[in-house]
């Protein structure tokens, strides 16, 4: 688990992809902190090492048959329960399936806020109704599903959508697939929307 707390009364929980505690995580983590907030990062894969981008294989492989979303869910509403009364506001932010898990745990009356970075299997439970603001952002192209379609079944109340050029990982530095101006925007719309829901 990486930890960085700042005894600060706001705490954002970060889900990480299928990769890991990886260094983007790590960096990610580093640049929230310095909003004055703490932040965690449970490592769902149980695992020291990350898994290098070139094993996406493996590590989705790793995802499914050893974590899977219901196991990360039970991890996270387990740290929700032990956190909720040392903290004034809780916000999670998740990577691809971290984004999902994010999107399931949103009907959590502990938290405040939720944001998803192409969470591409959101579209499995378009039903989940966030009790919180979310935020939901997507590359304007995705290889296995219609961006687009999502957006349209995922119009209720909470939720704002934000499409940016690039592909899935355009907010990681080390990704092949980093859109440098789609990151700064989005890293921004996170400031306004801590901002706003703080």
């Amino acid at each position: 688990m990486l930890q960085i707390l700042k005894k600060s009364r706001s705490l954002i929980i970060v889900i990480h992809e299928i990769y890991g505690i990886n260094q983007h995580i790590k960096d990610f983590c580093n640049l929230l902190s310095r909003q004055d907030v703490d932040v965690i990062c449970p490592n769902l894969i149980e695992r020291e090492q990350p898994f290098d981008y070139d094993e996406e294989e493996i590590a989705y492989l790793n995802f499914v048959e050893n974590v899977g979303f219901s196991n990360a869910i039970h991890k996270i509403k387990c740290l929700l329960l032990d956190v909720k009364n040392q903290y004034q506001k809780i916000y999670i932010i998740g990577f691809s399936v971290g984004a999902t898990v994010a999107w399931l745990c949103s009907e959590e009356e502990c938290l405040d806020g939720i944001v998803g970075f192409y969470g591409s299997r959101i579209r499995d439970y378009t039903q989940i109704e966030p009790l919180c603001p979310t935020i939901l952002f997507f590359p304007q192209e995705e290889k296995s599903f219609s961006v687009d379609e999502l957006i349209s079944n995922l119009n209720k109340k909470n939720i704002k959508i934000y499409k940016y050029i690039g592909q899935h990982g355009f907010c990681d530095p080390y990704s092949t697939k980093f859109n440098k101006k789609s990151s700064e925007n989005a890293f921004n719309q996170i400031l306004n929307f801590l901002k706003k829901h703080s």
